[in-house]
């Protein structure tokens, strides 16, 4: 497994996001923030070192691309914590919309297209895309008009639970619209 230890206490590290904690930091010199948030200056790495052992707090490295690296007298546990609320609080913001596909033919009878169009509404009413594709087979792609028509007669059918984000366009033997929440 891997992970920091620090005061006996083990800490997992995401590959991506990699801190190097105490005595894991590689530079010689450091630029060192106490932990009041005040500049302590540039420091040799031991001194930096003694300091963050001094206040019984850890040296974190936060910014090791500078020159030199900056690194900031803190607790890692509190550290770390807050970062995986700050994460969790990001995730539980974000929304993720999906779309759905609601595939018809010309020839599409009229139960089937209620069914369809209920489920249409269904899932704009949960907020998604719907992405409505309309496939001829054969000879059908030579009347694109009445397929034209029921891609219409569908927008029409939706009314206030969604509008058109993307008007019927023909493409290659499908005629596809993408319909989207209001």
């Amino acid at each position: 497994m891997r992970g920091v230890e620090i005061n006996g206490k083990r800490f997992k590290e995401s590959d991506n996001k990699r801190v190097n904690i105490n005595e894991h930091i590689r530079a010689r010199e450091v630029r060192v923030i106490g932990d009041d948030g005040d500049q302590l200056g540039i420091l040799p790495l031991d001194g930096a070192l003694a300091a963050a052992q001094e206040a019984g707090l850890d040296l974190v490295e936060v910014a090791p691309e500078a020159d030199p690296p900056v690194c900031r007298i803190m607790d890692f546990g509190r550290y770390k914590y807050q970062q995986s609320k700050k994460s969790a609080e990001s995730r539980k913001k974000s929304t993720v919309i999906e779309v759905k596909e609601v595939k018809f033919r010309p020839k599409t009878g009229e139960h089937d297209y209620q069914f369809k169009l209920r489920n249409i509404h269904k899932f704009l009413a949960e907020k998604n895309k719907v992405k409505v594709s309309l496939i001829f087979r054969g000879r059908e792609i030579a009347h694109a008009d009445l397929g034209q028509a029921l891609l219409e007669r569908v927008l029409r059918d939706i009314g206030e639970a969604g509008q058109s984000e993307q008007m019927p366009k023909l493409e290659g033997r499908n005629m596809i619209m993408v319909l989207g929440p209001k």
